[in-house]
């Protein structure tokens, strides 16, 4: 698939154009199954002022904002991180979880498990490799789902009560991470309502009722719920690639 995500922020100043590859790999390879590219316009006149690498700025954007919900959502002193997946999404996801917070204990399950191994061998700090999903989420405080499942690979008769879920896979309406326990007891946090009722198999195939969006609960018009077991689903939006971008450009300019 070929995807293209422009957005515009007027307060920010910043035009862009997000292109994105994906391909399903249905055999291990050193390819991403997403690539992307960001191109920032001037929004005066429409020069491209730079291309930048937006596989990098997908995975950072996409960890910064399960990063944001986390810090909501989570149930204090949470000191059990689980993460189902090992691509990319893993990567970005770990480095800013350990650098924002501080867990006991990280686990990670990935359908294979050679690069499950490989994960935790070429991370910082120390993560327990799991034999099977099931074995990685029983008592986890926080679970991070990035994986290329068009099936549940998480049931909701394991997660342990008051624990925060961020379900970053299954972006097709035909796609599920979350089972159907799982998504209907459990409060629900979106970045976007009409992208999760559109796009989000977890939601549109399990029937669940979207509690709020995440803005909602920054803004402070819906509370966040941390005593309850969260959801939040996320999908991505073109304006967090078009946030980064520009903050990376300025950073970049203000150095050259």
């Amino acid at each position: 698939y070929l995807g293209v995500m422009p957005a515009y922020s007027a307060a920010d100043d910043a035009l862009t154009t997000k292109l994105v590859t994906f391909y399903e790999h249905l055999k291990d390879s050193s390819v991403p199954s997403h690539q992307a590219t960001v191109l920032l316009f001037d929004p005066s006149n429409g020069t491209l002022k730079a291309v930048l690498d937006g596989s990098v700025i997908t995975a950072k954007r996409t960890a910064a904002v399960s990063a944001i919900a986390t810090k909501l959502l989570m149930p204090p002193f949470a000191e059990v991180l689980c993460i189902l997946g090992a691509g990319v999404q893993a990567y970005s996801h770990y480095d800013i979880f350990t650098e924002l917070f501080t867990f006991k204990e990280v686990r990670i399950w990935n359908r294979s498990a050679a690069r499950a191994a490989r994960f935790a061998r070429s991370v910082r700090g120390a993560v327990r490799v799991c034999s099977s999903a099931q074995e990685a989420v029983t008592g986890a405080d926080v679970i991070v789902t990035v994986t290329m499942a068009t099936a549940p690979i998480l049931c909701g008769h394991w997660v342990k009560p008051g624990a925060h879920i961020n379900a970053v896979g299954a972006s097709r309406p035909d796609w599920r991470e979350l089972d159907d326990e799982l998504m209907k007891n459990s409060v629900l946090f979106v970045d976007s309502r009409d992208a999760a009722l559109t796009e989000s198999g977890d939601v549109i195939l399990s029937g669940a009722e979207i509690f709020a969006e995440l803005g909602e609960v920054l803004k402070g018009t819906k509370p966040a719920l941390p005593e309850k077991t969260t959801v939040f689903k996320s999908l991505g939006m073109a304006v967090e690639d078009t946030v980064a971008a520009k903050f990376v450009y300025d950073a970049w300019s203000a150095g050259n």
